[in-house]
């Protein structure tokens, strides 16, 4: 095929996760707010495998409300959807 019709950088870059090292007591804040950030970039299998977590990972609920609770009181809606979306997988 000629390389005219491949466009291999149409998504442009995947995201790169910036995660503390796992044994620090913020990972799991971390790791809630890659894989929310990953969904809102349409990449959260990238987000899972950086975190080691999967989506709806019930350890990570009190962290994603917080997100929530932030969304609402920035009157960001998709933020507060993909959030909320998270806890339903977690329940």
């Amino acid at each position: 095929m000629s390389r005219a019709f491949v466009n291999e950088d149409a998504e442009g870059p995947k995201p790169r996760y910036v995660l503390p090292e796992r044994d620090d007591p913020d990972y799991d804040q971390a790791a809630a707010w890659a894989l929310i950030e990953g969904a809102q970039a349409g990449d959260s299998y990238s987000a899972q495998l950086a975190t080691g977590y999967e989506w709806g990972e019930p350890r990570l609920r009190p962290h994603v409300e917080r997100i929530r609770d932030i969304a609402i009181e920035r009157g960001n809606e998709r933020l507060q959807q993909i959030a909320e979306r998270f806890l339903r997988a977690a329940t």
